[in-house]
């Protein structure tokens, strides 16, 4: 019969989140010190939960306006249609430019929407105290820490565009609303994932 596996919190130990020192914890305290850094140590994220439904339920508000407002304008020789995400998805695969498209389609509408459902379903999991593998929701939740600087890849082609391409009357691109929208929509769900605390989808299986 393979062996039990033995937590940290079972032997009253506790990792400093800044310098990952283990530290003692005591019985009857809810925080400590860090050995090292002296840093406030906690046996888990204080309010992990509530952080981050905080912050996924901003991200999925946010995400509506990045993608139905502008996110830029393409003017040439002063006249120009502002375009959506999605818009200019559909532009360019009318271009025949599908590469860049998909590429776009996926990094800026499918990523962002990914990781706000992946961790909406992280936190569902642990609320109900879900008995689904906790290795394939660790590895989930790994997926959606990963991918968040990815989804910036947008917000930084545009914010380029915006500075390179300037040729006055003959052609410039103008940021939209859009842009800060969904600039804001990846922040929020990269602090989302940043609150949420993974050993939490542990913890049901080391109490059994």
């Amino acid at each position: 019969m393979a062996s039990r596996a033995i937590s940290a919190r079972s032997r009253g130990l506790a990792v400093c989140h800044f310098c990952h020192q283990l530290n003692p914890m005591p019985a009857d305290a809810d925080h400590t010190s860090c050995l090292r850094c002296h840093a406030d140590v906690h046996m888990r994220k204080p309010r992990s939960i509530e952080r981050c439904w905080a912050l996924v339920i901003a991200s999925l508000i946010t995400f509506i306006p990045a993608n139905t407002l502008p996110i830029m304008t393409v003017t040439y020789f002063g006249s120009g249609t502002p375009d959506t995400i999605l818009s200019g998805i559909v532009a360019l695969f009318k271009l025949n430019m599908w590469p860049v498209a998909i590429v776009v389609f996926i990094a800026s509408f499918v990523v962002p929407l990914a990781k706000i459902l992946g961790l909406i379903i992280l936190l569902i999991t642990v609320q109900r105290h879900s008995r689904v593998q906790p290795k394939h929701r660790t590895i989930m939740f790994r997926l959606v820490d990963l991918l968040g600087k990815w989804s910036m890849l947008d917000v930084f082609v545009v914010a380029i565009m915006a500075a390179v391409v300037k040729l006055g009357f003959i052609t410039s691109i103008i940021p939209g609303q859009g842009a800060v929208a969904f600039a804001v929509t990846v922040v929020l769900t990269m602090f989302a994932a940043h609150s949420f605390d993974p050993r939490l989808i542990w913890d049901l299986k080391h109490n059994e």
